[in-house]
């Protein structure tokens, strides 16, 4: 990603450190104005693009910056046309070249509304857009924002042409890096899943081509992102496009959409489904998706815990990392939920089971306290997982990679549900569960995250786990090894806990005799002197030492 790159990375620091002195220093709120910007910039961009490939094609497009634009307030009105604003005037090409103070004005009054009216009054993203609002205070800080923005692109550009690496992938890099710096955990523990990690469970998940696939507590849609990279390219793979390089982190992803046709592209935009209960996350979750090539995202305003919402049964695949902290008034949740808790993380899991279509399959992050917590929700949502869900794997992660955010030990659990809620088991689903430790995942696990060599776990991971067999999977002192649900179910608790069932080899050391010992601590401290010499020592810690090893003779 970024790290191969110090040039981009330091013109995003850039861009950073203007709002930071600009008066804009809540990361949240910088992110959301400097997508607004990103966003203006790549719609003329794709603009200028589609119209250049519609002549050469000779196939007709319309540029959404053709004609005039009335803005939604005067539509009602007598005479709406005396309010009539020339399109063209909107596009980033033109407005850039305006004086400060004028750019300013213009863009505030002018180019965000069209923005927030993009795909009409009746769209998911006008309708989420409604509230959002442009709050660059000052004209010099928009025109070094405009001017960075360019010389971003400008390097991105050069950057796909040098290494042909796809422009809408360095993108994507980009915005996800501007993401990353939200480095502090926001309202109910909500904090970002890190990108190999998302393409970790996509790998393990599979969502393929017309499969519904929802997150429940989407977040910038991360995971939605994450399967729609996967389809696209199992499908370039498929129509032998030349498949990308493996990333840093050993997976092979593109976001190019040119590898298949708008009757594909549009099934796939019409899978993808997201909920959030943060109004700023939801509008950048959606601008996310659309940058990447997704006209018009399914990201809604909804807490998917609450009566308000109803859905069962509905989707195929399941991703999501849902807040581990938080809770819920109790009076307020879908009486669908049969677990007694409050307790989110219990809830989510809970609920994504509801989602999941018989036969659908999950990956969802937990803490690891909902492996072996002792309370009667826990354990009634284990013994769930184990008999109405095939539970296929239970991944334990080190306690860094969620840093800076969290130290939070968590764990991937990946299931299939095979019984209904209100269906009579009648053979428990589970036959086995595979269990792996993660050591690694190809960062440091301190606060900097920084890149280590290699892969860590991540593709042993996926080659195991497509892999795993009851009759060979067997030897508890691996990595990774496959319980049978008898031995489970045989747990107080159904305890899935990986500790519990690994055996610990404990290697026999050979260590010195203490004399030995001894005599390497005092010549570590006085070097090589005679007998001698060391009887006249009075004090101190080789004293001490000398009087220890008469001790032990």
């Amino acid at each position: 990603m970024l790290q191969n790159n110090p040039e981009l990375k330091s013109k995003i620091d850039q861009l950073w450190n203007k709002f930071w002195s600009g008066g804009i220093s809540n990361p949240l709120t910088a992110i959301e104005q400097i997508t607004y910007l990103l966003f203006m910039k790549r719609l003329d961009e794709l603009d200028l693009k589609r119209q250049a490939d519609a002549e050469w094609t000779g196939d007709a497009y319309t540029s959404k910056f053709v004609g005039t634009w009335i803005p939604p307030e005067y539509r009602n009105q007598a005479e709406p046309d005396k309010f009539a604003i020339d399109r063209h005037s909107l596009r980033w090409s033109e407005f850039k070249r305006m004086q400060a103070e004028e750019m300013l004005q213009h863009v505030q009054t002018k180019v965000f509304p069209f923005l927030k009216d993009l795909n009409g009054s009746e769209s998911n993203f006008t309708h989420h857009m409604k509230n959002a609002v442009f709050i660059i205070p000052k004209p010099a800080l928009l025109v070094e924002a405009v001017k960075t923005i360019d010389e971003i692109f400008e390097v991105m550009e050069k950057d796909s042409q040098e290494k042909g690496q796809a422009f809408q992938d360095i993108q994507g890099d980009v915005y996800e890096f501007l993401l990353s710096e939200i480095a502090t955990a926001g309202k109910n523990g909500q904090f970002r899943t890190p990108r190999h990690i998302i393409k970790l469970i996509a790998e393990l998940v599979q969502p393929q081509l017309g499969h519904r696939i929802a997150d429940p507590a989407c977040g910038s849609g991360g995971f939605l992102l994450g399967a729609y990279q996967y389809i696209v390219t199992g499908l370039a793979k498929k129509a032998g496009s030349k498949a990308p390089e493996p990333d840093e982190d050993g997976f092979v992803r593109t976001s190019v959409a040119a590898a298949y046709d708008a009757k594909r592209q549009n099934i796939l935009a019409a899978s993808l489904w997201g909920y959030d209960i943060d109004a700023t996350m939801v509008r950048l979750g959606l601008m996310n998706l659309m940058m990447h090539g997704i006209d018009e995202p399914h990201i809604d305003y909804k807490d998917t815990l609450s009566k308000s919402y109803n859905e069962e049964a509905e989707y195929d695949i399941v991703m999501a990392n849902p807040p581990f902290t938080g809770s819920i008034d109790k009076g307020d949740i879908n009486e669908n939920l049969s677990l007694d808790t409050s307790k989110t993380e219990l809830l989510f899991v809970e609920n994504i089971y509801r989602l999941l279509k018989k036969g659908g399959t999950a990956g969802v992050i937990v803490p690891q306290g909902v492996l072996f917590g002792s309370g009667r929700a826990f354990k009634e949502l284990r013994q769930k997982l184990v008999e109405r869900c095939d539970l296929k794997a239970v991944i334990t992660l080190p306690s860094g990679v969620f840093k800076p955010y969290a130290g939070v030990a968590t764990a991937i659990l990946l299931f299939t549900k095979v019984w209904g809620p209100k269906d009579k088991v009648t053979q428990p689903a589970t036959e086995h569960v595979w269990f792996y430790d993660m050591r690694a995942d190809g960062y440091s696990l301190d606060d900097k995250r920084s890149k280590q060599p290699g892969y860590g776990d991540l593709q042993d991971i996926v080659a195991r786990y497509h892999a795993r067999q009851a009759a060979t999977d067997t030897d508890r002192t691996a990595q990774c090894f496959m319980v049978p649900r008898a031995e489970i179910e045989a747990e107080e608790g159904y305890d899935l806990s990986l500790s519990r069932y690994r055996q610990d080899v404990f290697e026999e050391v050979q260590y010195d005799p203490p004399g030995v010992i001894l005599d390497r601590l005092i010549q570590a401290e006085v070097g090589d002197v005679t007998e001698a010499d060391l009887a006249k020592v009075q004090s101190g810690i080789v004293r001490e030492l000398l009087e220890l090893k008469g001790m032990v003779g």
